[in-house]
C-alpha cells in the first residue's frame, strides 16, 4: 500500500488528475507511471506535458557568462528558506565559477570539482545538498548568449543566437522561460515523439461519436493536424513571441534576420517530488 501511495502522488503532481483516477489507471498499467500517463491522456483525463512541470524541489537555477563561453546550472537544498538565503546564492555563484574554470565533462566530474565548496556549505547551512545539473555551451565570435532568471533562480534560461543581438536574446530568453519550448521548431522534433503523440490523439479521437463513421483518410488527417497542433505549442518557432502578442517567434527572427542556435531551460526540481507530509493520510481517506 505505501508503494502505491507515492506512485499515486507522483501521477497526481505529474497529470493533476484526480487521485482514484491516478489509483484507476495505475492499477490498469501494472503500476507503471509512463504508461499511466499516457492511460490518463488516452481517457482525457489529463494533459501530461502541461502538468509535468508541477513536480518541484528547492534550490536555484542560475547562468554565468564569461566570454564566449557560458554556464547554466541547477543546485537543490531541502527548503526554501535555505534557497533564499545569501549563503546559498553565493555557493551557486562559486560553483558555476569552478565549473567555468575547470571544464567538466559530466556532472560527476563537476561533483568531484566543486567538493570542497559542498562539504563547507553543508556544514555551515545544515541541510543536505546536491549539484544536479549543469551544461555549458560555447559559442563562436559572430553569436551572441542571451540569459533570464525568473523569480529569483527558480527558472534559468541561455540562448544562442547566430547573429549577437543583445535586446532579442533576453527577449527570447524571457520568452522560453514563460512558454517552455522542448524544441527550436518542427524539424527537430524526433519521429518517436510524433508517433507517440499520434496514438494519443488516435485513442481520444475513438471516443468522439461525431468522428464514429467518418471515412479513414479523413481521419488521418484529422489525427496529423491535431498533433501538429498539439506540437507546435511545445515547439518555440511556432509560438506566439511573448514580447509582440502577434507574430510568431519565426516572424521575429525572419524579420531581425536571425536564428536561434540553442536555448537552455532548466526549472528547479523538475522531475524531483516535493515532500509533503500529509499526502499519505489523504491518500487513504480517498482509496478506503
Amino acid at each position: 500500500m505505501a508503494n502505491m501511495i507515492e506512485l499515486i502522488k507522483e501521477l497526481r503532481e505529474r497529470t493533476g488528475a484526480g487521485m482514484m483516477d491516478c489509483k484507476h489507471a495505475l492499477e490498469e498499467t501494472n503500476c507503471d507511471v509512463e504508461k499511466a500517463i499516457d492511460w490518463l491522456r488516452q481517457k482525457g483525463i489529463a494533459k501530461a506535458q502541461a502538468k509535468a512541470s508541477r513536480i518541484a524541489a528547492e534550490g536555484l537555477a542560475e547562468v554565468k557568462v564569461e566570454g564566449d563561453l557560458a554556464a547554466i546550472c541547477e543546485v537543490n537544498c531541502e527548503t526554501d528558506f535555505v534557497s533564499k538565503g545569501d549563503k546559498f546564492h553565493k555557493l551557486v555563484s562559486d560553483v558555476l565559477d569552478v565549473t567555468l574554470k575547470e571544464k567538466p565533462a559530466c556532472i560527476n566530474c563537476a561533483r568531484e570539482a566543486t567538493k570542497a565548496l559542498f562539504t563547507d556549505a553543508t556544514v555551515s547551512m545544515g541541510e543536505k545538498l546536491d549539484y544536479r545539473r549543469f551544461e555549458l555551451v560555447e559559442k563562436s565570435a559572430e553569436q551572441g548568449f542571451g540569459s533570464y532568471i525568473h523569480m529569483g533562480g527558480k527558472i534559468a534560461v541561455l540562448v544562442v543566437l547566430e547573429v549577437a543581438d543583445p535586446e532579442l536574446a533576453k527577449g527570447l530568453a524571457m520568452h522560453i522561460a514563460a512558454n517552455n519550448p522542448k524544441f527550436i521548431s518542427a524539424d527537430e522534433i524526433p519521429a518517436e515523439t510524433i508517433a507517440h503523440e499520434k496514438s494519443i490523439q488516435v485513442e481520444l479521437m475513438k471516443q468522439d461519436e461525431k468522428l464514429a463513421n467518418k471515412p479513414a483518410a479523413m481521419l488521418e488527417n484529422i489525427a496529423n493536424a491535431k498533433v501538429q497542433k498539439v506540437l507546435a505549442e511545445s515547439t518555440l518557432s511556432a509560438q506566439t513571441y511573448l514580447l509582440d502578442g502577434e507574430k510568431t517567434v519565426a516572424n521575429v527572427l525572419k524579420e531581425k534576420g536571425n536564428r536561434v542556435v540553442k536555448f537552455i531551460r532548466y526549472a528547479v526540481g523538475e522531475g524531483i517530488e516535493k515532500r509533503q507530509d500529509n499526502f499519505a493520510e489523504e491518500v487513504m481517506k480517498e482509496i478506503k
